[in-house]
């Protein structure tokens, strides 16, 4: 198997999906990695479900940082023009209210169908679903960004997720390090690979049928 895209370059790429005037929820974990791509000035609105709308990377190091300023997944972040602070309440309203164009998720497992597994490893116990459960189901569209295999080598894009589901048939696009894959109502399309990764590989790595798209092409980065 050749080897894959970095976390950043996974990151990069989601990055490309995101239009100007978006309201963008980012997961914790490789997700947040999307915000060092999205420009001040882009358009592009990050939402925290922490209460907060409007922000961008916090420079510098971390000593630097206002303690009181963090993300979801409590890393410093640094405000932008028309940020704003709110409430829980407010902030689940606007994802359960559909106002959430865009959210990228992390994922443990994905189906054919779209089905979405990222917040518990039965064999490792415990885990917390967050607010996963509701972003993924009132955002507008999914877009699932993770490893296309565990660090044994097995699929995480399969015909039915083994693990407890946070959402079903809620995933539009998939971006791993080796392909971009849409979730169609035919099933699973591959439309890009990574560099220096062919067609046969990324089939070979999901455990789900893989249609091959007739204008497949090297990712877009």
């Amino acid at each position: 198997m050749s080897a894959g895209i970095s976390r950043e370059l996974i990151a990069l790429r989601v990055a490309r999906e995101l239009r100007p005037g978006q309201t963008v929820n980012l997961g914790i974990g490789l997700p947040t990695l999307v915000a060092q791509f999205v420009e001040v000035g882009s358009g592009i609105v990050l939402h925290g479900e922490n209460g907060l709308l409007g922000y961008r990377p916090a420079p510098g190091s971390a000593e630097d940082f206002d303690p009181d300023f963090i993300n979801a997944g409590g890393e410093p972040i640094a405000l932008v023009p028309g940020s704003c602070f709110f409430d829980s309440a407010l902030s689940f309203a606007i994802v359960r209210g559909g106002h959430l164009d865009v959210a990228v998720l992390g994922g443990l497992q994905v189906s054919e169908r779209g089905d979405l597994a990222n917040w518990c490893v039965p064999e490792r116990g415990g885990g917390s679903i967050g607010g996963a459960m509701d972003i993924a189901t009132g955002a507008r569209r999914l877009i699932v960004a993770m490893e296309h295999q565990t660090r044994d080598g097995q699929p995480r894009i399969v015909r039915e997720c083994d693990y407890p589901l946070t959402a079903s048939s809620c995933v539009d696009l998939i971006v791993t390090d080796l392909a971009v894959i849409e979730v169609t109502g035919r099933g699973l399309l591959l439309t890009e690979v990574a560099p220096g990764v062919t067609v046969s590989e990324v089939i070979q790595a999901t455990g789900a049928p893989l249609a091959v798209s007739r204008q497949v092409k090297g990712m877009d980065l």
